[in-house]
């Protein structure tokens, strides 16, 4: 139970990082991430018992990373940069853990064996996309290098890993034979890569197979995908191979076979593609903010001398991989066809930031029973993160420095004003047509919400315009009744219900829905009372009510209720919609986008007690069609026009493509 209640606290600590992050985005996430954890160990409770397993480590967290990785790779463009892949996510990888691990052990020899020197040269070669990612979000970083990084960092987790292994048995065993490494290094290399593509491909014959011959099992593919890296990493272990590569295979034959996957509905696709990278996030911020928990206890037991001295020897590490990969690109050992050779080589040489793999490896360091090797443990592990630290340090500098900022040419006012003139659009040619009033009614309100949660709005420019919609709803109201159009029952009756509107959508609002309850609660209470004191009486009325004659005269009457106040409700908006248009601004779009959504909402209601039967499904999803293939007309009407630039239009159509998928899916539940 104290497992899962501190794992519960490191997963909200991760979130509540990502929130900070997300508010005040001045540094990278894994710094947010790490201070985070720092905070939580000054929490009273037992960071010792954070500890995990090195293998319980391996596959609980870089099995699943790794297979995520995997399968989001483009096969097309994989194949195409093979031999770029090849030089950076092996060559380089193995000349680096060769020369730092050779280096350390020439440097220190009494603190470096050839084992441990490799080791550590194995922990700290392999790079970390997403970290890159959160320095260069608003840089722009040439095309050619940001490939080059993203497949490094793909595969020299795996050539990092793999080395990893066999200095960590080396250094447990005490035995090494250059002979023996290599043919082992081989034999867990591709003996994995075979082993995980042949486990992806049954994987995938198996989903394939079932959703061509049921209609809707996400319950069952989606479990399955997410099992896959888990089952595939320990069966592979189990065979002496490397788990990771073969977890990497894994992924990479379900990108391969992306296009069998399509059989699956889209509901499945977007839960499955949402599923992994929550997962995914939440791992990547679990390693960091685990660092962050147990760094302070790492550092207590550390000497100051001994900190400041792993300091200097980290940024030694870092620079020399860093003049290791620049070298690699000057001298064309990589292939990144570079126009600006130079600038791209000092790019990637940058670009060789650390993170979640050097971090779960440091973590994944055998936890031997001897004293001093386990200070050795903890001392590695602190040298990781400082190494990790001054990589995100100087990309967090460097890169601002070096690279353009991205700009957009719109705003994101902007995007909200164009896409609240969509939105409209599309809701007018809706309500053109006469019929299928009840399935528009709700399709409208669907579409409205597009307008109303992408900003945040003046609460008092919005009471203010919706008490004025309400005057002129009454003032026609009052208009109606002196014309004899409605009955004086009827104005009342719509007065109350614009009332109600009034109440509920004001600023007390909640008091409303609390009074509402209040009033329920008392009308049960007095019919138990009748019940329970004057059951002869209850029993007539239940008598009267249960009558089919007198229900379907009831009914007929509601509905016949109903349908005036429709009436009513259509001639009054056709004065408040006169009013909305006259009054909009550019400042004040949202609020009375806000307005026209509360009077969506009560026609919404109105529909809602017709006695017309169920919602026709096939007629809502025909209406949604209909309905964003005229926003995306509109969206390229005003693109064609000049109106908006293309770079709007693209974000504009992709926000609405979104839009469609959900709103087509919730037809669906």
């Amino acid at each position: 139970m104290t497992t899962v209640y501190i794992v519960g606290l490191l997963l909200i600590t991760v979130v509540a990082a990502n929130i900070i992050h997300l508010l005040w985005p001045v540094l990278p996430l894994a710094i947010y991430q790490i201070l985070a954890g720092i905070m939580l160990s000054i929490l009273p409770i037992d960071t010792h018992a954070i500890v995990l397993e090195p293998e319980i480590f391996m596959l609980l967290i870089i099995a699943p990373l790794m297979f995520n990785d995997g399968q989001n790779v483009s096969f097309r463009q994989l194949s195409q940069n093979i031999r770029q892949i090849l030089s950076m996510a092996v060559g380089l990888a193995v000349v680096t853990v060769i020369l730092v691990g050779s280096g350390l052990n020439l440097a220190l020899p009494q603190h470096f064996t050839y084992a441990l020197a490799f080791m550590l040269a194995a922990i700290i070669t392999p790079t970390d996309a997403v970290a890159v990612k959160s320095l260069t979000t608003n840089v722009e970083m040439p095309k050619n290098v940001n490939e080059t990084l993203e497949y490094e960092s793909l595969f020299n987790d795996a050539s990092g890993l793999v080395l990893f292994s066999l200095a960590t048995g080396t250094l447990t065993s005490g035995e090494f034979s250059l002979g023996h490494g290599v043919l082992t290094f081989l034999y867990v290399f591709f003996g994995g890569i075979i082993f995980g593509s042949l486990m992806g491909w049954m994987l995938i014959a198996l989903r394939t197979t079932l959703m061509r011959t049921h209609v809707d099992i996400g319950s069952i593919v989606i479990p399955i995908n997410v099992m896959t890296p888990f089952a595939v990493y320990w069966l592979a272990e189990e065979m002496h191979l490397s788990g990771i590569l073969a977890v990497v295979a894994a992924g990479i034959v379900h990108s391969i076979l992306y296009d069998q996957l399509r059989l699956t509905s889209s509901r499945v696709q977007n839960a499955t593609t949402t599923l992994w990278n929550i997962i995914a996030s939440l791992l990547n911020g679990f390693v960091f903010v685990l660092l962050g928990v147990m760094l302070p206890e790492v550092v207590s037991q550390t000497l100051t001398a001994t900190i400041l001295k792993l300091a200097l020897l980290a940024l030694g590490l870092y620079l020399a991989m860093s003049l290791i990969r620049y070298l690699w690109a000057r001298f064309k050992l990589v292939d990144m066809h570079s126009t600006n050779p130079k600038r791209d080589g000092l790019l990637l040489a940058l670009g060789g930031i650390h993170g979640t793999i050097t971090l779960a490896m440091a973590f994944s360091i055998p936890v031997l029973t001897e004293s001093a090797q386990l200070a050795t443990r903890n001392q590695l592990i602190l040298l990781a993160a400082i190494v990790i630290l001054i990589s995100l340090t100087v990309g967090t500098l460097a890169f601002p420095r070096l690279l353009p900022t991205k700009t957009k040419n719109y705003t994101n006012d902007e995007f909200q004003d164009q896409l609240i003139h969509t939105v409209q659009y599309a809701i007018d040619e809706l309500s053109q047509s006469p019929e299928n009033k009840k399935e528009q009614a709700l399709l409208i309100d669907q579409l409205s919400s597009q307008m109303t949660l992408t900003f945040k709005i003046n609460r008092n420019v919005y009471d203010r315009l919706a008490s004025q919609a309400r005057g002129v709803e009454m003032q026609t109201l009052a208009e109606l009744r002196e014309n004899g159009v409605v009955t004086a029952k009827e104005e009342q009756v719509y007065n109350r219900m614009i009332g109600r509107d009034a109440l509920m959508h004001s600023q007390h609002g909640l008091f409303a829905f609390l009074r509402i309850w209040h009033y329920r609660f008392k009308w049960k209470r007095l019919s138990h009372k009748l019940h329970k004191h004057h059951p002869q009486t209850f029993a007539q009325l239940q008598k009267i009510h249960d009558d089919k004659t007198i229900q379907d005269k009831s009914k007929a009457v509601r509905q016949q209720y109903f349908d005036r106040l429709e009436s009513i409700f259509n001639m009054t908006m056709t004065d408040v919609n006169e009013f909305l248009d006259e009054v909009q601004t550019p400042d004040n779009v949202h609020e009375v986008a806000m307005v026209r959504r509360m009077y969506l909402n009560r026609q919404q209601t109105l529909d809602r007690f017709h006695s017309r039967g169920e919602m026709d499904i096939n007629v809502l999803r025909t209406l949604a069609i209909k309905a964003f293939q005229d926003e995306h007309s509109y969206v390229q009407q005003q693109a064609a026009a000049g109106v908006i630039s293309s770079d709007l239009a693209n974000a504009l159509n992709e926000h609405i493509s979104n839009d469609q998928l959900v709103c087509i899916q919730s037809f669906e539940d």
